[in-house]
């Protein structure tokens, strides 16, 4: 049977919220449920299976609104505070994270270019799930939250950076035309080229612009234009980024949520537009949930074993040393070792596009996705770890 837009949107929003529900009643992040939600009614279960194409298309607005998000969240300010610590600290993490996996995949059978992508995918964190873990302790505004988000905005900018020269990077592998270091060098500038084009025109124009506008609007009083325009300047943006720049959408809405949250009024404005972006994110998640195949679980536990070691422990135990190295406290070196040992979001959109552009196969996804899905699980428990140990009763 065939299930128009209407029917995948409604199962996945009904879906989403009672497995988010029954995940935060276990104490575990809303992210778990979504996934699980998407798994649900996905293919490879029974019952209701929803339309994946059109998932797929709704979750490229939740790409454009995440990455919006992050931008928001992207502070210079705060990476200069920590920059002593939090740049070479995610640096050789990325790097360690990188490496470690590489090898391991090639040991499970799999090339060291696909182990590169896969080991670069399972380097980054989520923010969706460490602002959260933050928050909640109220550890945002200590050293190791600070030092925690610097080095997750590395992350995040290295990831961005990834998004746009990936696809490039396909298309030289898969060249029929001999590929020479002058070739690579010059497809990568003409690349960053294009992305400097754009980001100067961000900060010079859009920076003027966009305060301008919201609060032209603003004074209109109207609660329908102040949503609207922050989510048209989200979507306008990523198409502008796409079409002229040839950059991706990603970028566009990074660089359009960097510049709003450089100011008052933008970073008022662009709560109005939370809960749509929540809700499309939602379907970002479930989308993600739909590809991921359950069965990996069973036929490759070592597999998954040796991904979810990567990241707990290789991951953490680099960062602790990182922050010892650095002579920072045990108490800041467990929130930010715990902290970024899970991955998200970061790991789903540029998993997805190497699977796209043939960097790795279905079954390296899978091992991604069942990566993320039991770190986000076990990360809330190795936080209460952290609470036995340091939270002030």
């Amino acid at each position: 049977m065939e299930h128009t837009l209407i029917d995948t949107i409604i199962a996945s929003i009904v879906s989403a919220f009672i497995l988010a529900l029954l995940a935060k009643k276990m104490k575990l992040p809303a992210i778990f449920g979504y996934i699980m939600a998407g798994i649900a009614i996905g293919s490879k279960t029974p019952g209701f299976v929803a339309d994946i194409a059109v998932a797929q298309q709704l979750a490229e607005i939740g790409i454009i609104l995440l990455m919006f998000g992050v931008g928001l969240h992207f502070s210079f300010k705060d990476l200069l505070a920590v920059r002593k610590v939090a740049l070479p600290g995610a640096l050789a993490q990325m790097l360690s994270a990188t490496i470690i996996g590489a090898l391991a995949s090639n040991m499970l059978g799999y090339t060291i270019a696909q182990g590169a992508v896969f080991g670069f995918s399972l380097s980054v964190a989520s923010t969706i799930v460490l602002l959260r873990s933050l928050e909640e302790r109220r550890l945002l505004g200590s050293e190791g939250g600070k030092i925690a988000i610097g080095w997750l905005i590395v992350e995040d900018l290295i990831m961005v950076l990834a998004l746009v020269i990936l696809p490039v990077s396909a298309d030289m592998i898969k060249s029929t035309e001999p590929v020479n270091i002058a070739m690579i060098f010059s497809t990568v500038a003409i690349v960053m080229l294009k992305m400097g084009g754009f980001f100067a025109f961000m900060i010079f124009i859009g920076g003027r612009f966009l305060p301008w506008l919201l609060e032209t609007v603003a004074k209109l009083r109207s609660s329908e234009l102040n949503t609207l325009g922050a989510l048209a300047i989200a979507l306008g943006f990523a198409s502008l980024a796409h079409t002229v720049f040839g950059a991706s959408f990603a970028l566009g809405a990074f660089l359009a949520g960097m510049v709003l949250g450089e100011s008052k009024i933008g970073r008022e404005s662009a709560k109005n537009s939370l809960p749509m972006r929540d809700a499309f994110s939602v379907l970002f998640f479930v989308s993600v949930g739909m590809l991921f195949e359950p069965m990996i679980l069973v036929q490759k536990p070592l597999a998954v074993l040796i991904t979810v070691l990567i990241i707990l422990l290789a991951k953490g135990l680099s960062a602790l040393l990182i922050i010892r190295w650095f002579k920072q406290p045990k108490e800041v070196g467990y929130i930010v070792a715990i902290g970024l040992a899970q991955i998200g979001e970061f790991s789903f959109i540029l998993g997805g596009l190497a699977l796209s552009n043939g960097l790795i196969n279905q079954d390296l996804y899978n091992l991604i996705l069942a990566g993320a899905i039991i770190s986000i699980v076990l990360n809330p428990f190795l936080f209460r770890i952290y609470d036995t140990f340091f939270q002030k009763k």
